[in-house]
């Protein structure tokens, strides 16, 4: 028997210097990533949430300032005028986006010759959207004398300068966000494909309707699909700020109409140099995108349904 308990003995000592040499090795592989966590974003954001509480113009020392930044965003007109416009733009662009990407997806869906081709151009423009070129672009069409109002003139509807209006601004850049439908189409896409096609077949027996089977089949087994591109897509929306930085030269015009939040947050910090208010405008921002997380997550157990 001690010969037996040994030679265990023995055993177990070399297992635990190999799984001692295999937890060192992931070690050293995660060596990397542990540093880029702490010093690429765990040590800007606490150093951002100090100077929330600060004064500071990236010149100087900053300045303990308390709650003086907080007061002053409850009071900040233009500040309260942004968050409009982003909310505007998200509630509005995001169900609209995943609509699109939805029908598509089921177009697709259905099969044709050339689906990888359409496909890679159908999911072109998410990779171009948030681009300079294309805002550039979108920014020419939708001037005075773009392509828009060339077409309408052709037409006989006299146009007008849809960037320059503050009533149809902020509805070009919906556009251009509805625009960029490829990333949650190809998901939409891998989702319909893993629905069983004998729930269709069963249905058509009963005699259920495209429309029916749509409701009743479509829409509840994707609803995951549709759970995770929603909360992607806010999270993203939320994030925007390069459309309407071009398209408003950076003004955020016409009349704040396309002001979004992070490029109010830009203004404050990289225009005013006002780092201190900008931080603390940055950490709002955060607790706004967390609380719609959230809130995804708390009602989707009453409209996404999983097979188990």
């Amino acid at each position: 028997m001690s010969v037996v308990a040994e030679l265990q003995s023995l055993k177990t000592q070399k297992g635990g210097k190999r799984q001692y040499k295999d937890n060192k090795a992931g070690h050293i592989f995660l060596l990397p990533w542990t540093i880029g966590l702490f010093v690429i974003t765990l040590g800007p954001m606490a150093m951002s949430l100090f100077l929330a509480f600060t004064d500071y113009n990236l010149l100087q020392a900053p300045e303990w300032s308390g709650m003086e930044n907080i007061e002053r965003m409850i009071s900040d007109e233009r500040l309260h005028n942004s968050l409009r416009v982003t909310f505007i733009y998200v509630l509005v662009g995001v169900p609209l986006q995943l609509a699109v990407a939805l029908a598509i997806a089921m177009l697709l869906d259905r099969g044709m010759r050339g689906l990888p081709f359409y496909r890679s151009v159908f999911y072109l423009p998410s990779m171009l959207g948030s681009s300079v070129a294309i805002a550039v672009l979108w920014k020419q069409l939708f001037g005075t004398t773009g392509l828009v109002n060339q077409v309408l003139a052709m037409m006989g509807i006299e146009g007008m300068g849809w960037i320059s209006n503050p009533d149809t601004a902020l509805s070009t850049l919906i556009l251009l966000h509805i625009w960029t439908f490829g990333s949650p189409m190809v998901i939409f896409l891998a989702g319909l494909r893993q629905i069983p096609s004998m729930y269709y077949e069963a249905a058509s027996i009963d005699g259920a309707t495209k429309v029916r089977q749509f409701v009743s089949i479509t829409l509840p087994l994707l609803s995951p699909i549709i759970f995770f591109n929603l909360v992607l897509q806010i999270i993203g929306a939320f994030q925007n700020f390069t459309q309407a930085f071009i398209v408003s030269n950076g003004s955020g015009g016409p009349a704040d109409s396309t002001m979004f939040f992070t490029l109010y947050l830009y203004q404050q910090g990289f225009k005013n140099f006002d780092m201190g208010y900008a931080s603390a405008m940055a950490w709002l921002l955060v607790l706004i995108v967390g609380g719609f997380t959230a809130l995804n997550f708390l009602v989707s157990k009453y409209w996404v349904f999983y097979d188990d």
